[in-house]
């Protein structure tokens, strides 16, 4: 949280949310103050995420998830709030004091995610180090065979593992604790043997604590009886990545996180060909897209991204001058990366291995990147050609050349049905569009799956009405299994106006105290300027016109806040009341005036004498109140005090003020949704 005078708050006034969250989001004007694009924290079709740039908060109408300048860094790239202020502070060049954290644990994760990423650091030079060396000599055939030159190999810091399990342990030990190097994923270790049953305290108590016991003074590994002892203790500890050429894998802000190693073994004990960084608390492989760090702003730059499966496909293809490639590597490729992805562009060319696992990859790719709105074309190489290998035999010049011959997605799909099924015969157009039909449904849009079923119908010769058709079966069995979500409770324009008013207190400074001196006393003059929170909380607290409503929790909490609580969206409420305040907020138009904030006043007054009017009825109507006359007589005369002051606002405010039902009446939450019009059934200005 952002208290006045703390750091977090000067760099929040200094933020300006509309161009930080614009890094990850491609906003649009949507109003005088609101900006809009889709959310990058679920999938969506249309945008419904929206930036106030006055309030200088953010929220989703889709998911609810809704914040400051802070929580949104914290989501994003998924770190803690001190961790969100340095990030943004570092953007905005605001000199940064020692980090603070709110609690222990805090402080914890952030310290281990420090220190994986300085493990990685160091283990990247180490590596780059190796390549350099004799031992490396194999690792330089290799990468020279695969077409990649000294300025390609600096600028994907690629390196070498050697063939020993300890060296990198070693190189690292003085530096990090047995605790650390076990969670950067870069060590493997044995389970104590029988003729081991040291306990952990005594395998910490066995790592060495002098940084510098057993190295030489150049930094290099020593030798002797004592560093001899000390690699005994450790032999069961020992690096993962031997003998493979080592691509670092970077988050997006540039930061080593992973690596994936490429054995040079042949043997069979030498594992598998490629071996991936196992997840970390700084990496999970479903949330990274290789080479997005080098990549982003040429994908901004030319408005589509080229996506690939590896890391030697990506280098390639970079190092051949198309720069916006990105890879999946080490997984599938996954809705998280998609929206990753979509953040700088929403076009993209497929250019995954023609053979049969890459087709496969390639339709799942499509699936994922279709229902999120991409617009998608496929690059099909020729047969036993991958993109590392296609520029390498042809040249850049020929692969360019293919990239812009690439196919629409769709092209390429009924392409591979004709293929997989002779459309000659009525089974194989059944089963082809069987094939196509999962594809086609997952098009968001109504107008293009019907130009999609004609396209498909004339190449498959099929007739069209019969696929449109089958289209609708399949939409209707989705839909009729489809769970739907409840809706949200209404809220009436006059709950809006005035929970507002209540907000504006977070907003503007408070009406300043004049003293003058009269008589030669001292006397407190206020000033007279419209206050709409002052005039709605008094008008509230002392009629209770909330209770009951859509907004009373809300509004209770907006009432029961204290002057610290200077930021509107950290009032203490529940989760579905901050989604709630937020959109309100995002849709605020006219700016409050007196008149508006009474006219509200005045339809909420209304609401609660037609409630009332309507419990008064209801009790009329029960059987035997006819024996109980004096019930009778005082029911009666309330339904027409009600009934006048109906046709009397200033009765209706002087009836709510001595009734004794102006604050009950709890039941039926949303009774009275559309009372914002008079009697006549005009509707107010609120």
């Amino acid at each position: 949280m952002a208290n006045p005078g703390d750091f977090a708050y000067t760099v929040k006034q200094q933020a300006d949310i509309v161009r930080i969250i614009g890094d990850y989001v491609k906003l649009k004007k949507a109003g005088s103050q609101n900006y809009s694009g889709l959310c990058p924290f679920h999938g969506e079709k249309t945008a419904s995420f929206s930036v106030h740039a006055t309030r200088q908060f953010y929220h989703c109408f889709g998911c609810g998830v809704s914040g400051d300048v802070f929580s949104f860094i914290q989501k994003i790239e998924n770190i803690t709030f001190p961790e969100a202020v340095r990030f943004v502070a570092q953007k905005l060049g605001i000199p940064i004091p020692k980090a603070t954290y709110a609690t222990e644990g805090e402080a914890k994760d952030a310290r281990l995610r420090g220190q994986l990423l300085d493990v990685h650091e160091r283990a990247v030079a180490f590596f780059q180090e190796c390549l350099r060396r004799p031992e490396g000599a194999h690792a330089r055939e290799y990468l020279a065979g695969r077409g990649l030159n000294e300025e390609t190999i600096a600028r994907f810091r690629i390196g070498y593992a050697p063939d020993s399990g300890f060296l990198l342990r070693d190189r690292l030990r003085g530096e990090f604790t047995e605790d650390i190097l076990r969670e950067s994923g870069l060590f493997s270790w044995k389970q104590e043997g029988s003729n081991s049953h040291s306990s952990r305290a005594e395998q910490s108590r066995a790592w060495p604590e002098q940084p510098t016991a057993g190295r030489a003074p150049n930094g290099d590994l020593g030798s002797g009886p004592q560093l001899e002892a000390q690699s005994s203790k450790l032999a069961a500890f020992y690096s993962k990545f031997r003998n493979r050429v080592m691509f670092p894998i970077s988050s997006e802000a540039g930061k080593v996180i992973a690596f994936t190693g490429r054995t040079l073994s042949t043997d069979e004990k030498s594992g598998p060909k490629y071996l991936n960084s196992p997840e970390t608390a700084i990496y999970s492989k479903s949330k990274v897209l290789f080479n997005l760090d080098l990549a982003k702003e040429w994908i901004r730059k030319f408005d589509y991204a080229i996506l690939v499966e590896g890391q030697m496909d990506c280098i390639s293809v970079y190092a051949a001058g198309f720069q916006n490639v990105i890879a999946s590597s080490g997984t599938a490729f996954t809705e998280l990366q998609a929206k990753l992805l979509g953040r700088f562009s929403k076009n993209v060319v497929v250019n995954f291995d023609p053979d049969t696992a890459g087709a496969r990859a390639t339709e799942r790719t499509l699936g994922l990147l279709v229902e999120d709105e991409f617009q998608i074309k496929v690059l099909t190489l020729e047969p036993g050609f991958d993109p590392d290998l296609f520029i390498r035999r042809k040249g850049k010049d020929a692969y360019g050349e293919a990239l812009r011959h690439s196919q629409k997605y769709f092209d390429y799909l009924i392409e591979r049905a004709r293929a997989q099924f002779p459309v000659r015969s009525a089974e194989g157009k059944h089963k082809a569009v069987n094939y196509l039909l999962p594809h086609i449904q997952r098009v968001p849009s109504r107008i293009v799956r019907d130009e999609l079923a004609h396209e498909i119908a004339q190449k498959l010769a099929i007739d069209s009405a019969v696929l449109r058709q089958e289209l609708r079966h399949a939409a209707a069995t989705r839909s009729a299994s489809a769970v739907k979500a409840p809706a949200e409770s209404q809220i009436t324009d006059a709950e809006k106006i005035l929970v507002r008013a209540l907000a504006s207190a977070r907003q503007m400074q408070a009406n300043e105290e004049h003293i003058s001196l009269r008589d030669g006393r001292r006397e407190v003059v206020k000033d007279e300027e419209f206050d709409p929170a002052r005039q709605a909380a008094f008008v509230l607290q002392n009629e209770g016109l909330h209770h009951g409503l859509a907004t009373e929790s809300l509004v209770e909490s907006l009432l029961n806040a204290g002057d610290e609580v200077a930021d509107v969206l950290e009032v203490p409420a529940s989760e579905s009341d901050r989604r709630m305040l937020a959109s309100i907020l995002l849709k605020e138009e006219e700016e409050l005036t007196a008149e508006i904030v009474e006219a509200a006043v005045h339809a909420l007054r209304r609401i609660h004498l037609r409630r009332r009017q309507e419990q008064v009825q209801r009790e009329l109507k029960k059987p035997g109140l006819a024996s109980d006359r004096e019930r009778l007589r005082e029911l009666l005369a309330e339904l027409e005090q009600i009934s006048r002051a109906l046709r009397d606002p200033g009765l209706a405010e002087s009836h709510l003020a001595e009734s004794r039902f102006a604050s009950d009446g709890r039941d039926g939450r949303n009774d009275g949704r559309n009372d914002g019009k008079d009697s006549d059934g005009k509707r107010r200005s609120a």
